[in-house]
């Protein structure tokens, strides 16, 4: 289960050597929390898109959610501990009804115990000098503790089972390079810290815990910010913020990176991706790493955000990666992310088809759906928007005699909703685009198409994993009409509407409409999904709506009427059989697809090894692997193979140099190329094919 908020995230900033922690006092709720409890209770009650009656399956499922919460490997609380909660279980709704969570309390108090005492210990094995670890021992320790582990027994496994971790933790950071010594130094300041922010926390952290393991049962976009949250939000709202380009959220004790804004500095890098977990930052090209495992997530972005151009340096576990040690350090130079660079861009991509016949087709990347509203409520006639931009490139590519368009929107995790309505009306005539319901199940079909199509002609929508949202609801549009092949992988799934409301103390951001297509299939959580699947690059089971275990449900509701522009009933078969024989003939998409592969096999593994020989044995043998790959690749492409994966290594960091001085559309993209054939493909079969000829559009530009 994915979470955004996290207990467990510790804060650290000061690092102490040695460290002894009194037991803290209780804490308990205040009267204004009461109230706002009682007011959030009442709200989620009655204006959420999800009906969810406060009753005792609530509150079993509460009971559920914050002990997966405050302790999601199961580490730290005892099965003993669990018996005592165990009778809060059907009573915690109760208490909610009339403002109160003293259950919550309770638990989260003795949680911290735990870990405080836990810490405490891990600190002091590391300090005594006569701690010796066994690298050459034969034993490993479980991965992916998860709801169906059981809990610790008993004192006697728990020190046993972080025995281990301990080992693991260290064996991990000898295997990044540090001697035995100098990791045992970086855990201690992990740990200390770790101490230093649970003991900080106080009534108003705790309260928003407990209130946002309610809220996340509603939808995962749901949420509460505290007096102090909404603050740093406004903030960061008003600011110019300048850093990385990259959306962050805590799972478990690790940062790891939701997505990666388009034309950001990470972007432009190349190398940080998504559903990577950020480890440590260090500031300047030689500045000290610093470990930021454990760290609240405002405390990680305060440090990777800086002056544009700076440098931060980034250590990250890559989401392909098996252990905690294959870690690589990444370097990018901070700056704004520039509205000019998001903008909407074109380029020319030149195809062949099978039969040797040449097309020439205009690529338009849309990075995000923007709208300047200050221009738009002005009615300044050349306001900045993608609608504006998509139209003027448009008439560019009209100029350059292009022979069909291919929409970009991978990557695209969307935006304005006015937008996503009004770029659909560049490519359909007048009609329904999505349909909305809200809370009351009452049904909005306003955003329409409202006039004649600028172009229609031979259409491609390339989408793929963090393709969401308003992009969603434009690609799912265009599929509905027949108006063109989406091409890609399955889009995130992110169907929803939320909207903030004021409580007593702080503010309550809540879901309150669902996205509907005309056909009256959801967008969320299902997503759309392509016409034509291309080989995956993100893994859909670590990224997506449908990784949330309390998303909302795919369903249906009642179509709308609307146009069928091109039967593609006859053609899909026949693209489809060509595009797989490309797919088994081309290296690169051969090598995205064995890539996926691999990083498949790597999540798949169960234990780790804590025997250092093994470990870099094994080391050895993915490095080699990574090798094989990408020598299979060059070698069908023609192309020198490396000698060794140092040499692939500094390849690599040379390419991602070159991609920061670009901001270019790469047309030597794989994914982009084989999206051309497919539609040659379709231009050359529709010319043969009566049926397909005869649709009800046009073949260009209006």
């Amino acid at each position: 289960m994915h979470r955004i908020f996290k207990a467990a995230a510790f804060v650290l900033i000061s690092v102490p050597t040695s460290i002894s922690w009194a037991k803290t006092d209780q804490i308990e709720i205040s009267k204004a929390q009461s109230r706002t409890l009682f007011e959030i209770v009442d709200t989620l009650s009655n204006k959420h898109y999800r009906t969810q009656p406060v009753n005792d399956e609530l509150s079993m499922n509460y009971y559920d959610n914050l002990l997966d919460n405050l302790d999601p490997s199961r580490a730290f609380f005892l099965a003993s501990d669990i018996k005592q909660f165990s009778k809060y279980e059907t009573k915690i709704d109760d208490h909610l009804k009339r403002g109160n969570i003293t259950p919550g309390y309770e638990i989260y108090n003795t949680y911290r115990d735990r870990v405080t005492d836990r810490l405490n210990k891990l600190v002091a094995i590391l300090e005594n000098p006569e701690t010796q670890f066994d690298f050459g021992k034969d034993e490993a320790i479980e991965l992916d503790r998860d709801e169906n582990t059981p809990w610790l027994k008993n004192k006697k496994e728990a020190d046993e089972y972080w025995r281990k971790r301990l080992k693991s933790s260290t064996l991990n950071l000898v295997l990044a390079g540090k001697t035995e010594e100098e990791a045992k130094e970086t855990l201690v300041r992990r740990f200390s810290n770790q101490l230093k922010r649970i003991n900080q926390q106080n009534q108003e952290d705790v309260f928003e815990t407990l209130v946002n393991s309610l809220a996340e049962l509603y939808d995962p976009h749901t949420s509460y910010f505290s007096p102090r949250t909404e603050e740093n939000f406004n903030i960061n709202m008003s600011l110019s913020l300048e850093g990385i380009g990259a959306v962050l959220q805590n799972e478990d004790e690790f940062t790891k990176v939701v997505r990666i804004v388009t034309a950001g500095p990470a972007d432009k890098q190349g190398e940080l991706k998504a559903a990577d977990k950020i480890i440590a930052v260090g500031q300047g090209k030689s500045g000290e790493l610093v470990d930021v495992i454990g760290w609240r997530l405002d405390e990680v972005v305060d440090l990777i955000r800086g002056p544009k151009g700076s440098t931060v340096r980034l250590q990250v576990i890559p989401s392909e990666a098996s252990t905690e040690s294959d870690t690589k350090t990444i370097t990018i130079k901070r700056n704004k992310v520039k509205l000019e660079e998001q903008g909407a861009k074109k380029a020319i991509l030149d195809v062949k088809d099978k039969d040797g016949s040449a097309y020439r087709f205009g690529i338009i990347d849309i990075p995000a759906f923007y709208l300047d509203f200050e221009g738009y409520r002005r009615r300044e006639p050349d306001y900045k928007s993608t609608t504006n931009d998509v139209r003027r490139l448009l008439k560019e590519l009209e100029a350059e005699n292009v022979d069909g368009i291919i929409l970009d929107l991978r990557n695209n995790g969307g935006g304005s909703l006015t937008e996503a309505t009004a770029l659909t009306d560049l490519f359909i005539d007048v009609g329904p685009v999505v349909q909305i319901r809200e809370t009351s199940q009452e049904i909005s079909r306003r955003n329409r198409s409202r006039r004649k199509a600028t172009y229609r002609g031979p259409l491609v929508v390339m989408i793929n994993r963090l393709s969401a949202s308003a992009s969603e609801i434009f690609a799912g549009a265009i599929q509905d009409y027949n108006r063109g092949l989406i091409v890609g992988t399955q889009s995130f799934g992110k169907g929803t509407v939320q909207t903030l409301t004021r409580v007593h103390e702080g503010q309550l951001k809540i879901t309150e409409s669902k996205f509907y297509r005309v056909s009256g299939d959801s967008t969320q959580h299902r997503g759309v999904i392509p016409d034509i699947m291309l080989p995956q690059v993100i893994d859909p089971d670590e990224v997506g709506e449908s990784t949330y275990e309390t998303a909302l449900e795919w369903d249906q509701i009642h179509p709308v009427r609307h146009d069928k522009y091109i039967n593609f009933s006859q053609l899909l078969p026949i693209l489809k059989e060509q595009h797989n024989s490309r797919i088994d003939q081309d290296p690169d998409l051969n090598f995205i697809a064995d890539s996926y592969d691999l990083a498949q096999e790597n999540r798949d593994q169960k234990e780790l090894s804590l025997n250092i020989k093994q470990r870099k044995q094994e080391k050895k043998d993915r490095e080699n692997t990574l090798l094989e790959l990408e020598n299979k690749r060059r070698v069908a492409k023609g192309e020198e193979p490396f000698k060794t994966f140092d040499d692939l290594k500094d390849h690599d960091s040379k390419e991602n140099e070159e991609a920061v001085a670009s901001v270019e559309i790469n047309t030597d993209d794989a994914l982009l190329k084989e999206s051309g054939q497919i539609l040659a493909d379709f231009i050359t079969l529709r010319s043969r094919n009566k049926t397909a000829a005869t649709d009800n559009f046009g073949n260009g530009f209006q």
